[in-house]
């Protein structure tokens, strides 16, 4: 024959851990609210601080830049040259590179064009590398 086993009732809470979950929790949200203001110190290598944003330091049109990113050689960009004014279209390169680099306080010393891996993903997008001296 087999018995069922009855359930053990379980002991009451003791009076004094009753009150401790709601001083916890309000310890932890204090501690993770303290703690808000740190992504603001990030660095970025070259001594960028990660709070600047690219896409207007690189000095081209809002409208044109797609991604500005650091890399380990410098920088890369991608950008739309339809969505440049005409006349300043042959120096955007150029001064995308001089603002880039002086984030660092270095000079450009080469820009490279990069080839589009999947020209159909942003049609008429260029990609170009910044090496910075």
């Amino acid at each position: 024959m087999t018995a069922q086993r009855a359930i053990a009732p379980q002991p009451p809470l003791p009076q004094h851990a009753v009150g401790r979950g709601v001083p916890l929790s309000l310890i932890a949200l204090l501690g993770l609210t303290a703690c808000g203001d740190r992504m603001t110190t990030d660095i970025l290598p070259g001594g960028i601080p990660a709070r600047t944003d690219l896409h207007q330091a690189s000095g081209l049109p809002p409208a044109s830049v797609r991604t500005v990113a650091r890399r380990d050689f410098g920088w890369r960009v991608i950008y739309q040259p339809a969505a440049i004014p005409p006349a300043d279209l042959p120096r955007a390169e150029s001064r995308a590179a001089v603002a880039l680099c002086a984030l660092e306080r270095r000079p450009p010393l080469r820009i490279v064009q990069q080839p589009r891996a999947d020209p159909s993903a942003d049609p008429g997008a260029r990609i170009f590398d910044i090496y910075c001296a």
